[in-house]
């Protein structure tokens, strides 16, 4: 099996930190390589995040890695961040630009995720492993395809040791951005990022948001199953499963599950492809 990871969202509510526990204690024995937690826009989430890391890395026994946003945070913030990260232990951190909020005035110091890997390495030489995010159907905000490429080139000239990808359901389009990539004498590992799909409407939302391409002809299976919701899920597990297996056949070099704080659907996923 290749290296897996698992990503979480930092709980806000006691019910919610109940569900990352139940999640984290039933994925963690399929040896995750690391999980990671992520940041909330403008940061909003600006405790939550670090808490989290701990949690995981106290309570779960997990390698635990910070998702770490330029938008909203001052340099004095990201600093004190990077800080206390040090101090608990972690050696990973996954950098991105971020979202700005709505009605939110300011991005703060840093404005783009090449400079906010560059403050990292100013500030913490080599002491963490970087990744960034990497659009495979392309960044919904950039201009075409070529000037998203050469916004990835920028982070990883900056010091990016990796890179996740955006989710997809099109194994081509992954297999096209690594070569584009590679011709452009970037090396680093680019391990895909995979959605499992237990809620086709939510699944929708989110697509529509970050520009994920869902192919018309899962779009139409599941409008088919209508509220049959186990049919649904059971569909999704085969067609994520099936995606899996021809990205760790093309040589993917690991795989990054965007958990939602649930375990079962990437469970059931997991169990397809072991």
């Amino acid at each position: 099996m290749l290296p897996i990871s698992f990503e979480f969202y930092p709980p806000k509510t006691d019910e919610q930190r109940t569900q990352l526990d139940r999640s984290a204690a039933k994925l963690k024995p399929y040896s995750p390589n690391y999980v990671s937690c992520t940041f909330g826009a403008g940061g909003s989430t600006l405790s939550y995040t670090p808490d989290t890391i701990q949690r995981l890395r106290e309570k779960h026994r997990l390698d635990a890695a910070p998702h770490l946003s330029c938008v909203g945070g001052t340099r004095a913030e990201i600093r004190e961040l990077l800080a206390r990260y040090r101090e608990l232990g972690c050696r990973r951190l996954v950098t991105l630009r971020g979202d700005l909020p709505s009605g939110m005035a300011s991005a703060g110091d840093l404005r783009y995720a090449n400079e906010l890997v560059e403050f990292i390495r100013a500030e913490t030489g080599d002491h963490f492993h970087i990744e960034v995010a990497a659009y495979p159907e392309t960044h919904p905000q950039a201009r075409d395809a070529l000037s998203d490429l050469e916004n990835f080139k920028r982070k990883v000239r900056a010091g990016a040791d990796g890179a996740i990808t955006q989710y997809f359901y099109n194994p081509d389009a992954y297999f096209r951005f690594v070569d584009d990539v590679r011709a452009a004498g970037i090396d680093i590992p680019i391990v895909p990022g995979i959605m499992p799909i237990s809620n086709f409407s939510q699944l929708r939302r989110f697509s529509d948001l970050c520009g994920a391409e869902i192919p018309r002809w899962i779009g139409q299976r599941m409008q088919a199953y209508g509220d049959d919701a186990d049919s649904v899920r059971e569909f999704g597990a085969d067609v994520v499963a099936q995606l899996c297996s021809r990205l760790i056949e093309g040589g993917a070099p690991g795989l990054h599950f965007y958990t939602l704080n649930l375990a079962k659907p990437t469970l059931t996923v997991l169990s397809r492809i072991a």
